[in-house]
C-alpha cells in the first residue's frame, strides 16, 4: 500500500463529507476508495470511520489521525515546493537591504556577481543605516549588524563585528595613546554619526561605559571620517570590518582594545513561510558563503 497515497484520500474522504464524493473529487471509482480506506485501516488497526449505508463519521481514532495526516501532507507539499523553487532559474525582482558601509564594502559585489549568474533577475539594493520592516516593506533579503529580537524572520549568521576605536600614528606619536576610555575626553575625537548618533562611544566595563567625546568633525560620511583618522587629525571609533584592511596594513592603529565592546552578529534574514522562493533561495545560497568569508578576512590581526 502506498501510505501516503492512503491517507490523501482519507483526508479527502473527510474533506468532501463521503466516499462518493471523494471519489469524483479524486477521478476514482467508490470501490477503489472504498478499498483503500479499508487497507489503511487494516494497517493501522483501527477503524477511522464509522460508515452506515447512508454516511460515515470520524472514530475518536480518526479524528486524531486526520489531523496528524493534514499535518504530514503539508509537509510533504512544502517539501516538493522547496525543491521545486531550487531547480527553478530564478527571475523577475529581488528587494534587498543592507547597512550603508556593509552594504557598499562586501554586499554590493556578490549583487553583481548574481546578476551576472542570473540575468533574468532584476536587482533592487537599499542601502540604509535604519532598521527596516522586511514585511511592511516589501524586503525580500536583508541584512543586519546587531543582537536580533525574537521574531518571525529567518536569520542566517555570517559573522560578527564590534566597534574599535583607531587613530593614525602620527596622531598618537603627537597627543599620546588614550589609556582609558575616559582619556578620550581630552582628545581630538572624529564622529561618524552613521555608528553613533550622539557624541558618545561605548566601551566595555563593569558597568559598561558611554564616554563623551569632544568631536573636531562630526559627519555622516564614513568616507571623511575615516580619511580625518588617516590625516592624523583625531581618534575615531568604527565597526571593525570598515577599516580592518587600513590596520592590518599599519595605516590606522588600534587603541583601548581591552574596553571594546562584545561583538555585533551579523545575519543574513528573510521573512518566514512554507517554503523559500527560487530568487531567495538562490540569493541567499550564493550570499551566504561569500559575506562569512569575508567576515573572516575583515577581522583585525
Amino acid at each position: 500500500m502506498d501510505k501516503l497515497r492512503a491517507m490523501s484520500i482519507f483526508v479527502r474522504i473527510v474533506d468532501e463529507g463521503s466516499l462518493t464524493a471523494a471519489a469524483d473529487a479524486l477521478a476514482m471509482s467508490v470501490p477503489s476508495v472504498v478499498r483503500t480506506l479499508a487497507a489503511l485501516e487494516r494497517a493501522l488497526g483501527v477503524r477511522l470511520l464509522n460508515r452506515t449505508t447512508r454516511r460515515s463519521s470520524l472514530s475518536d481514532e480518526g479524528r486524531e489521525y486526520y489531523e496528524r495526516c493534514k499535518r504530514v501532507l503539508a509537509e510533504v507539499d512544502a517539501a516538493d515546493a522547496a525543491l521545486s523553487a531550487r531547480r527553478t532559474e530564478p527571475k523577475g525582482r529581488l528587494r534587498v537591504t543592507a547597512p550603508v558601509m556593509y552594504g557598499r564594502i562586501h554586499l554590493a559585489p556578490v549583487v553583481a556577481d548574481f546578476m551576472a549568474k542570473h540575468p533574468d533577475m532584476e536587482i533592487e539594493l537599499l542601502l540604509l543605516d535604519r532598521v527596516v520592516d522586511l514585511v511592511e516593506e516589501g524586503i525580500d533579503v536583508a541584512l543586519r549588524i546587531a543582537h536580533l529580537p525574537d521574531s518571525t524572520l529567518v536569520a542566517l549568521p555570517v559573522g560578527e563585528t564590534r566597534r574599535v576605536v583607531c587613530a593614525a600614528a602620527s596622531y598618537l606619536k603627537r597627543a599620546g595613546a588614550p589609556r582609558l576610555p575616559a582619556a578620550l575626553a581630552a582628545h581630538r575625537c572624529i564622529v561618524f554619526s552613521g555608528l553613533s548618533p550622539g557624541n558618545e562611544w561605548s566601551f566595555a566595563g563593569k558597568p559598561a561605559a558611554q564616554v563623551a567625546v569632544r568631536p573636531v568633525l562630526r559627519t555622516n560620511q564614513f568616507e571623511i571620517a575615516v580619511e580625518a583618522c588617516l590625516r592624523g587629525l583625531g581618534c575615531g571609533q568604527f565597526l571593525c570590518y570598515q577599516v580592518a584592511a587600513l590596520v592590518n596594513a599599519g595605516k590606522l592603529r588600534r587603541v583601548l582594545r581591552e574596553f571594546e565592546p562584545a561583538p555585533l552578529p551579523i545575519h543574513v534574514v528573510y521573512p518566514h513561510g512554507r517554503y523559500v522562493s527560487a530568487n531567495v533561495r538562490a540569493f541567499i545560497d550564493m550570499a551566504v558563503p561569500r559575506l562569512r568569508a569575508a567576515a573572516m578576512e575583515a577581522r583585525l590581526s
